[in-house]
């Protein structure tokens, strides 16, 4: 129980937390975005079965591979895509620091 609240705590509640620590101007607009991060769990779809709690979805799915990674770490260069690049890279730490909770037997 308290891995599923540490993994969807980091999913949505630091957007929010970040909207409203770092931002005052634009706040929704922000925390929309990061939340909006959550999209790239559509490649579970691809997944048998689309769900596994003992998966890891590091390295798995491939919108969350290393080469994904690189790619949204790219993002984070060009002024217009940065905040969509972040948005993507907290959800791969969210759910990298599940993977290590899960590693750990949580």
């Amino acid at each position: 129980m308290l891995r599923f609240l540490i993994h969807y705590g980091i999913h949505f509640g630091l957007p929010f937390a970040i909207g409203f620590l770092f931002f005052k101007e634009g706040r929704w607009r922000v925390i929309g975005i990061l939340l909006a991060g959550i999209l790239i769990d559509l490649d579970h779809l691809l997944a048998s079965p689309i769900y596994d709690a003992t998966r890891c979805s590091i390295g798995f799915h491939p919108l969350h591979t290393y080469w994904a990674m690189a790619f949204y770490m790219l993002l984070l260069l060009f002024r217009k895509s940065r905040l969509i690049g972040f948005a993507l890279l907290l959800h791969l730490l969210a759910d990298a620091f599940d993977c290590y909770l899960l590693d750990l037997g949580w």
